[in-house]
């Protein structure tokens, strides 16, 4: 994946904060409508239900369903193996808000940001399949497979990326910065500053 030189708008306030922008925002949208444009080749005549997992699922999933061109309804999760200012999932994954949907029998399409250890999305997609739906697949915007641990499949996938910290486009930075319109690379010395104010 080619990067570009960081061209951010003084107005984000985070400039300071970013080494590259990894995927700039037309490129992400570019590529957001092929990942919708194949889910509704897929799931043509398929009661499609796409779960989101909150929060930085948001926004990756507000894009795509544009792009969906089938009926389909949404409904949310949120999972938590992180605290604020965590950099890395604790292992231990807590369910803070489930399903409002009966999704027996149904085609669900989880949506997630960014799939690293693998853990929250394994445990999530065991705790699914309970619920007997007909089938159960994965949208990940981000695939970081330097970082997994455990292997779990993954049908649609935006970007491959290395092993950076990433924010933006959802993704937070100590829950800031959710609201950028591309995905950006952290500076190493701002990363370790956060770091050792979290370790003092």
């Amino acid at each position: 994946m080619k990067e570009t030189i960081v061209e951010t708008p003084s107005r984000w306030g985070c400039e300071h904060l970013i080494e590259r922008v990894l995927i700039p925002t037309d490129v992400l949208q570019r590529r957001i409508a092929e990942l919708g444009e194949q889910i509704s080749r897929d799931y043509a005549g398929k009661d499609l239900v796409l779960v989101c997992v909150l929060k930085g699922g948001v926004m990756f999933l507000t894009d795509l369903m544009r792009h969906i061109t089938i009926p389909h309804e949404i409904d949310f999760m949120a999972i938590t193996s992180y605290g604020v200012g965590a950099r890395q999932s604790t292992g231990i994954v807590r369910i803070l808000m489930d399903l409002q949907t009966n999704i027996e029998g149904r085609h669900v399409l989880i949506v997630e940001d960014i799939v690293d250890s693998g853990r929250t999305l394994d445990h999530i997609l065991r705790l699914l399949w309970t619920r007997n739906p007909a089938t159960l697949r994965v949208c990940a915007l981000l695939d970081k497979k330097a970082r997994r641990e455990i292997d779990v499949p993954l049908d649609y996938v935006g970007f491959e990326i290395p092993n950076v910290f990433v924010f933006g486009y959802g993704l937070d930075l100590d829950e800031k910065f959710r609201n950028l319109p591309f995905v950006a690379v952290l500076k190493a010395e701002a990363l370790e500053a956060m770091e050792g104010i979290e370790g003092s």
